[in-house]
């Protein structure tokens, strides 16, 4: 006799019943972007409800994610002046240690991940120190200052850092740094497994992070590489991360399956900006029933094996849970 699986489709409370993938606000992290000034709430262009936000309006934006159910962020500087090693970065004042403090002063219950990382700071846009001979970044000078910023976001009060420069060594390099000044239980979340991708474009303008010359192909992973993909991530559990990522996250669902049956910590990914403009900008064309496929979009992830989902869609994700 033949299976007859609609028999769990034909009542809609059976099919909650036997669902076997469940997206929740607590999967949640929400990016912001942080610059100087006061009052200022800049959308991006390419990324329709994205903005760029003085600290007093990123302050006021948490208030709206707490009443969603979103207590945790991740957060980016933008700063007023870039210098070849994104100085602003390793400041105590800088844009980034100024947000992380004034937030936690505000907020305490958010729980604030920071990106550890240069090409927000940089005057060339790349993501450390520059090997001039290879145009390309020097690995391990950058580890050396990419401690150095942890322990400013830390001692500004970071609950947790994500550092995605993709430099061979930075998670043991940020754990020895961190346990050395006390900061042990500070966790890691690792930009494992991040590509050097075409959908990473918008977010290039939210965060004014454009390349001066070339691409970082010499130093994020090549898109074709799944085993690579999987070494890295395996690499960075060895060396201490807390919680892994891949990032994109809607072509490389395959990668996210094929880390989280490799490795036992956490998985992250990264619905990264071109992700969110194709949707976003299709559903304001009428292309696509924009709700529908958006929370598609997002248990496509949990069903892949993502505990945890970086997402600009995050605070609509939010309420549309809560008319569901």
């Amino acid at each position: 006799m033949f299976q007859r699986f609609r028999r769990t489709r034909l009542n809609k409370h059976l099919r909650a019943l036997v669902r076997e993938t469940h997206v929740s606000v607590d999967d949640f992290i929400y990016p912001l972007f942080i610059r100087s000034g006061e009052k200022i709430k800049t959308e991006v262009a390419s990324m329709p409800g994205v903005y760029q936000m003085s600290i007093d309006e990123a302050i006021q934006e948490c208030e709206e994610l707490k009443s969603l159910g979103l207590y945790s962020i991740i957060l980016f500087g933008i700063p007023d002046t870039k210098d070849s090693i994104g100085s602003d970065a390793l400041c105590e004042h800088g844009i980034i240690a100024s947000a992380i403090k004034e937030i936690k002063k505000a907020h305490p219950d958010m729980f604030v991940v920071t990106d550890l990382c240069f090409c927000e700071y940089t005057d060339h846009g790349h993501c450390g120190i520059i090997d001039e001979e290879r145009e390309t970044v020097n690995n391990d000078a950058t580890l050396e200052i990419s401690a150095q910023q942890a322990i400013v976001h830390a001692k500004a009060g970071a609950d947790m850092i994500a550092p995605s420069g993709m430099m061979d060594g930075i998670i043991e390099t940020l754990r020895v740094a961190l346990d050395g000044a006390g900061y042990e239980n500070l966790p890691i979340m690792a930009y494992s497994t991040k590509f050097a991708s075409g959908y990473y474009g918008p977010f290039r303008d939210v965060a004014e992070s454009t390349p001066s010359f070339g691409d970082r192909a010499s130093y994020q992973m090549d898109p074709a590489n799944a085993r690579e993909a999987v070494a890295e991530s395996i690499s960075d559990e060895a060396q201490g991360a807390d919680i892994l990522m891949v990032k994109p996250a809607l072509a490389y669902l395959d990668i996210v399956r094929k880390i989280k049956d490799n490795t036992t910590k956490p998985m992250a990914v990264y619905n990264v900006s071109g992700e969110y403009a194709m949707l976003k900008f299709a559903g304001m064309n009428d292309l696509i029933d924009y709700e529908r496929v958006v929370m598609e979009t997002m248990i496509s992830f949990k069903r892949a094996g993502a505990d945890i989902i970086i997402s600009y869609h995050a605070k609509e994700v939010a309420k549309m849970l809560q008319t569901s």
